[in-house]
């Protein structure tokens, strides 16, 4: 497309960012106009994503404050037995510490880049969930045969609670999960990938609640009592009790951008939705990346008021999975955050 054409397109659609990814697919990266925000400087984040095959190219956890990266820690694509990492679930802590899962185990690592709690995932699972429970305690999914929920007390070691999650296929772990939580009302949700549903769990392991919807990455329970979850292939759905999807936000929305795999949502306090959108799945040529835009900030109206494309270096932030806003109210580990 010249840049004529994507002019022209951008007049038609009546806004000069609306036309950033018309081409994605084919648009180099100088074919990117302005887009909605303030781009870096919009918010203070944790950032991270999986799978980011480009050659000599580091697994990294970003922080970025103030429009610059303020810290970051990398990992090899591989690790020593030559098993592919994938970085894909992240929080910040408010001791500072960051809590991460890596696909073949999760670690806890301080701001000075020490490692303070290690859980290697055993040969044959992996690990794409964690979730902090207060600044001592972690919940945990191991994808597997079985696939096992932990609550583990990092300082001992001790495991205060295990549950077995049913999935349709034990023998293959990858798919399983990407996301579970436990929620204020002490039950457990679980987005499961490979059952085409999402899925509510006593303390006992009964399932209480389920809505079925293709392949979700992630499921939040909202403070109104809704469920937020991310659909594949790129849709949010907010979903009540009784199964009633109340909002929806899909790439039919916003045919100007192009949408990938939307992987993490969340809700802000002031009713913004923030959406990752991973591209290396549908882009197999990382070339194509930089003419993609990695997180999406769309208002109740579906209004995107914040639009990130960061492929430059220095600031080359990778594919997008996971994204903490470190400007909202609450702390994480007390699951005060929708996310």
């Amino acid at each position: 497309m010249s840049p004529l054409h994507l002019f022209r397109c951008c007049l038609l659609v009546g806004s000069a960012w609306a036309c950033a990814l018309v081409a994605a697919e084919s648009a180099p990266a100088s074919s990117l106009v302005k887009l909605p925000g303030r781009g870096l400087s919009q918010h203070p984040f944790l950032y991270t994503g999986e799978w980011d095959h480009r050659e000599n190219r580091d697994q990294t956890i970003f922080l970025v404050r103030d429009g610059q990266v303020a810290w970051s820690y990398a990992i090899p694509i591989k690790d020593a037995t030559g098993t592919l990492q994938e970085l894909g679930d992240a929080t910040l802590l408010s001791n500072g510490n960051i809590l991460f899962c890596r696909k073949v185990g999760a670690s806890e690592i301080t701001p000075d880049k020490k490692i303070v709690w290690d859980f290697p995932a055993p040969k044959g699972t992996e690990i794409h969930s964690v979730q902090p429970l207060g600044l001592d305690r972690v919940l945990l999914v191991q994808n597997g045969d079985p696939a096992r929920l932990f609550i583990i007390h990092k300082p001992t070691g001790k495991i205060e609670k295990e549950l077995t999650l049913p999935v349709p296929n034990p023998q293959k772990a990858h798919l399983q999960f990407r996301r579970v939580r436990q929620t204020k009302d002490g039950t457990f949700l679980a987005a499961h990938l490979d059952d085409k549903k999402v899925a509510e769990y006593d303390q006992a392991g009964k399932e209480i609640w389920s809505f079925a919807t293709p392949g979700p990455w992630c499921a939040v329970r909202l403070n109104n009592g809704n469920t937020l979850i991310s659909s594949y292939h790129n849709t949010v759905l907010e979903v009540n009790k009784l199964g009633e999807v109340v909002w929806q936000f899909s790439a039919a929305d916003i045919p100007e951008i192009k949408c990938f795999i939307f992987q993490e949502v969340s809700r802000l306090a002031n009713g913004n939705t923030v959406i990752c959108n991973w591209c290396p799945a549908d882009l197999k040529d990382p070339k194509l990346w930089p003419a993609t835009v990695q997180v999406l900030e769309v208002t109740p109206a579906k209004k995107v008021v914040w639009a990130l494309s960061e492929w430059t270096p220095p600031l080359d932030l990778g594919p997008a999975s996971s994204i903490q806003l470190l400007d909202e109210p609450g702390v994480a580990e007390k699951g005060e955050l929708q996310r």
